[in-house]
């Protein structure tokens, strides 16, 4: 029996369901960026069915936007605001037992490095050795990182845009049927493939990304930072009861 699940997309509608369907994909995991947990886990359970399982996770963004580092969290059980510090967000993820998973290490100034990755060993369930948005260096450096620390891998679309869903994946050698045993097999080292289609397409879907990326960092940052307000997911949002207060980088 293989599982195969996209471990992580930030886009979700009619459209990604059937692409994910025609990709021969049994799961995927719905994190988009700044939505709170309680609205990431409705939206996942309207679009789930018995053909695409859809799992909510969270990816939180610790620090500055300088120097932020990206976690992804599956199984929260109460919302972990965004511009806290990595160890604080590591001590929650512990504290609700999450399933944490390192996404794209190493790469620019949004990710995890080697020395975070060796320091958070004990809490870190497995580390993406594939992403779309990395060039050959950067997933070679990532593989080394998990063969290196003896970290179980994983691969996703890392899809910001609906094209990019299924791009690549995770297959487990399990059975698989819920949230509970996605999470077992990530957390227990089940066997798995990082299966990924390094062609033409794949290239063309690394250029949409990046070109995506470029979005993300110039006019859309602007206006987070500026234009926009308080986000859901800053700590000094109301729906933190002021739980994180002392401990925003903002």
């Amino acid at each position: 029996m293989t599982f195969r699940i996209d471990c992580h997309v930030k886009v979700l509608d009619e459209a990604v369901v059937e692409r994910a369907k025609r990709a021969g994909l049994d799961a995927i995991v719905y994190a988009p960026h700044f939505t709170r947990f309680p609205e990431i886990r409705d939206r996942a359970a309207t679009y789930s069915d018995d053909d695409l399982l859809v799992l909510p996770g969270r990816e939180v963004f610790t620090g500055p936007w300088w120097d932020r580092k990206h976690v992804l969290a599956i199984g929260l059980e109460a919302p972990v605001p965004d511009f806290i510090p990595l160890e604080t967000a590591m001590a929650e993820f512990d504290r609700q037992d999450a399933t944490v998973l390192v996404p794209h290490p190493e790469f620019a100034n949004v990710s995890l490095s080697e020395a975070d990755l060796r320091a958070y060993a004990d809490t870190i369930d497995a580390v993406e050795i594939f992403n779309p948005r990395h060039f050959p260096p950067d997933n070679r450096r990532a593989r080394e990182l998990a063969e290196t620390l003896s970290v179980p891998p994983f691969t996703s679309s890392y899809a910001h845009l609906p094209r990019s869903v299924g791009v690549a994946h995770t297959a487990f050698d399990a059975a698989i049927e819920g949230e509970a045993e996605f999470r077992a097999a990530l957390e227990d080292g089940i066997a798995r493939r990082v299966v990924y289609d390094n062609g033409l397409d794949r290239w063309a879907t690394t250029a949409a990304e990046l070109g995506h990326l470029v979005y993300e960092n110039t006019w859309k940052k602007i206006d987070r930072l500026f234009l926009s307000g308080t986000e859901p997911t800053h700590p000094h949002h109301i729906a933190y009861d002021g739980r994180f207060d002392d401990v925003a980088v903002y």
